[in-house]
């Protein structure tokens, strides 16, 4: 992955970085954060998007593939 000048010209605040690294950034229009959240749970969070407001969605991933939490 490429780091011109280790810039932090695509990190946030919290110093993350695109998967990637600046190939890729320039390339996708939708960006997402992935991370853990409680117990089993993950958290997808739009970052970036020129469709979608900013926003967060709960899952689980089972062994039937992915799930709401509250329904689980």
């Amino acid at each position: 992955m490429s780091d011109p000048g280790a810039s932090a010209l695509f990190a946030g605040v919290d110093g993350r970085k695109p998967a990637g690294g600046h190939v890729l950034a320039h390339a996708s229009t939708t960006r997402l954060l992935l991370r853990k959240g409680r117990g089993e749970e993950r958290v997808a969070k739009i970052v970036d998007s020129p469709d979608c407001p900013e926003r967060e969605a709960t899952y689980i991933i089972t062994g039937g593939g992915i799930n709401d939490p509250d329904k689980a």
